[in-house]
Order: C-alpha cells, then sequence, then structure tokens
C-alpha cells in the first residue's frame, strides 16, 4: 500500500508541475505590436459599468507609433463580452496624460482582462493603472490591481510582477523587437513600466502579394497558402497534449488528428498536381488514417505534444513550396485528372484548410478546463 500510494503522489506531483509549466511556457512570435495583462476573476449576477484608466506617453509617436489601454471580458463558457483597445483614438501624445476605457461586464461573466498595448517603433510608457466598478449608488468602487503603478521593478528577463506578456493569464507572449523594462520616468512614484519598440516589423502575414521567387499567380497562390497555414499554426501553438487530444463527443475529431489530416490532404494534392497520380502503397500506409479519420483516427491518433503535428504539417509545406516554384503561370491552367485545373485544386486545399481552421477553432472554445489534479485521500502506511 505504501508503494502504490508514493507511486500515485509522484505521478500526481508531475501532472500538475506539467500543467504549471505548460501554462507559464512563453512564446516568441514576430508581429507589429505588443501587450501586457491582467486578469481579475468577475461574478455577478446582472450586467454592470466598469471604468480601466491609467497614464500613458509614447515618445516618437506617429501614424502608425500608438499606444493604448486594452479590455476584453470573457464569458462562460469560452464566449466574449465586451472589447475595446483604443484602435479608434490612439494614444500619440509625448506628455503624461490619463486615459479610460469604460464598457460592461455582463452577467455571466468569468474574468475581466485589461493592460495596455503599443504598435511599432517608439517608447511607450505605462504607469498608474486601476479598475472601478458601478455600485447599486451610481458610484464607482475601485478594485485592487496588483502592482498597479509598476513599483515592483522588471525581472532581467523582462517580466513584469503580478502581469504577463501577452493577452492571457495563461500564456506568456513574447514579440521580437519590443523590450520591457522599468524607467524612473513616471507620472507618480519611483517607476513606471516603458516598452521600446526597436526594429519592429510587420506581420506580412495579413498582405496577399506575390513573392520574386515565384511567377504572379503562384506567388499569390502562396501567400494564400502561407496566409492559412499561419493561421492554423498560430491557432494550435498554445495547445498541451491534453487540449490537443480532447474529444468533444464519440462522432468529433480531436485537434491533434485534424491536423495531421491537413497535412494529409496537402500531400495527396502533391502527389496529384504535380506527379499526376494517386498515393502509392507506401504513402497510402503513412497517411491513410489520417485522411480518412473515423473511429480508426479517434483511437490512435493521440498522445502526441504540438511540435510533433507541425513539424509534420510544416515539412509538408516545405515540400509543396519546392514543387511550385520549378512551375510557372502555364501550369495553374493545366487540368487535373477529374476534370479541373491546377488551380482550382489548389485553391480547394486552401479552402479545406479554411474549413478545417474553423472545426479547430470551435473545438478549441469547446475544451474544458484544466481537471483538478489532487493526491489521493489514503493514508500513507507507515
Amino acid at each position: 500500500m505504501l508503494i502504490k500510494t508514493l507511486k500515485t503522489f509522484i505521478v500526481n506531483l508531475i501532472l500538475i508541475l506539467s500543467i504549471n509549466t505548460n501554462a507559464q511556457r512563453a512564446n516568441w512570435t514576430q508581429q507589429e505590436w505588443s501587450s501586457f495583462v491582467q486578469t481579475i476573476v468577475v461574478k455577478t449576477d446582472k450586467k454592470i459599468k466598469f471604468k480601466l484608466q491609467a497614464d500613458v506617453k509614447v515618445l516618437g509617436a506617429s501614424e502608425k507609433n500608438k499606444a493604448g489601454l486594452w479590455v476584453r471580458v470573457d464569458n462562460a463558457p469560452g464566449e466574449y463580452g465586451f472589447f475595446d483597445n483604443m484602435n479608434d483614438r490612439p494614444i500619440t501624445s509625448s506628455e503624461w496624460k490619463t486615459y479610460a476605457i469604460e464598457g460592461y461586464i455582463d452577467e455571466n461573466a468569468k474574468a475581466i482582462n485589461f493592460g495596455g498595448i503599443c504598435y511599432y517603433n517608439a517608447a511607450f510608457y505605462f504607469d498608474n493603472f486601476a479598475l472601478f466598478t458601478e455600485t447599486e449608488n451610481g458610484e464607482f468602487e475601485r478594485l485592487e490591481i496588483k502592482n498597479s503603478g509598476f513599483e515592483k521593478t522588471i525581472t532581467d528577463e523582462g517580466d513584469i510582477p503580478n502581469w504577463q506578456r501577452g493577452i492571457s493569464k495563461n500564456r506568456k507572449m513574447r514579440v521580437e523587437g519590443f523590450t520591457y523594462q522599468s524607467s524612473k520616468d513616471t507620472k507618480d512614484g519611483k517607476y513606471a513600466l516603458l516598452i521600446t519598440g526597436n526594429n519592429v516589423k510587420k506581420d506580412s502575414s495579413r498582405f496577399i502579394n506575390s513573392s520574386k521567387e515565384y511567377t504572379p499567380q503562384i506567388g499569390t497562390l502562396v501567400s494564400m497558402l502561407n496566409n492559412l497555414s499561419t493561421r492554423v499554426e498560430r491557432t494550435v501553438k498554445n495547445l498541451n497534449q491534453r487540449e490537443l487530444d480532447h474529444l468533444l463527443d464519440d462522432k468529433a475529431n480531436r485537434i491533434g488528428a485534424l491536423l495531421l489530416h491537413l497535412a494529409a490532404a496537402e500531400a495527396y494534392y502533391q502527389v496529384y498536381t504535380f506527379e499526376n497520380r494517386g498515393f502509392n502503397e507506401e504513402e497510402k500506409k503513412k497517411w491513410s488514417l489520417a485522411l480518412e479519420l473515423g473511429d480508426e483516427a479517434r483511437k490512435i491518433i493521440r498522445g502526441h505534444d504540438v511540435e510533433y503535428y507541425l513539424d509534420i504539417y510544416k515539412k509538408v509545406r516545405k515540400k509543396t513550396l519546392e514543387e511550385l516554384l520549378k512551375r510557372n503561370d502555364e501550369w495553374l491552367k493545366e487540368g487535373g485528372r477529374q476534370g479541373s485545373n491546377y488551380h482550382y485544386n489548389w485553391f480547394h486545399v486552401m479552402e479545406h484548410q479554411s474549413s478545417h481552421l474553423g472545426q479547430i477553432l470551435l473545438l478549441k472554445k469547446r475544451i474544458p478546463e484544466d481537471e483538478k489534479i489532487t493526491v489521493p485521500k489514503e493514508k500513507v502506511d507507515q
């Protein structure tokens, strides 16, 4: 009994550490904006008004170099309520000023997320965050915000005590080109938060254009394919194994299996369009389970981390891009074996990925919160 109980305790402890480590894993990305967040759990039996305010200034502001406050209310189950990031009224003043966002917390809200956001290359200063909710008599009551004035200084790793870089309390997000540090240039107190953007580049995934490497039509096709693959990767890259393996019901597919399905379908269209054939026996053995999905796939395709699935997905796409580089716009007009041309075939690959991306987004919203893991109540034998 002693050995069995100790083994169970160790397994549970490993699971707890694994979940906590995954929740705090930092991820790097390239985009034109950076943000930070603090989350407060809320529960109310009616819709209530709130106000967020903070002091902000921007040195080196321009039409692109701007800042803002932001708020997002998370409702249950998995839906968003109020959202505002001041995109329509950006902060560009070089002097300290107080800015505010007002909105409503819904009666089914579970959390309110708030913080600051900045874009491109400038020096962005934030200080003195305050959050208020309206009471029954119409007055505003101040809620506690930890380290609201950033008096607890930034760590050597660039972390903000009691705040998180990114837009979620469970996902650290670091953006290339942005540095976080404490500054003595404050509105009040000893320190403020200074975010510096240096050589920040636009996220090119949101532009459809043609690379010089390819002929015009194929280059545009490649831009669209890469846009979709970037969105797929961004949607799943922070999911852990439990989330990838979650099964909504006995007819659904796991997110991990859907990622393999996308790779399998693209691999099929590679041989179909580039070699004018179907899968050979070796390829069928490799891809059929993921291509067809169903009951067998639900049993077998599981137990892998996200890097496993994305590595396969990216390798398939790499081959697609290499093969398209060998072809020109005239090739797109040529016909496949079923009365369609190759341009349509690759449009269908995009259509297929977009369809399943929507499915993945739905499944992701339906993943339950982390299961509570507890140590067994049995007493350890003495």
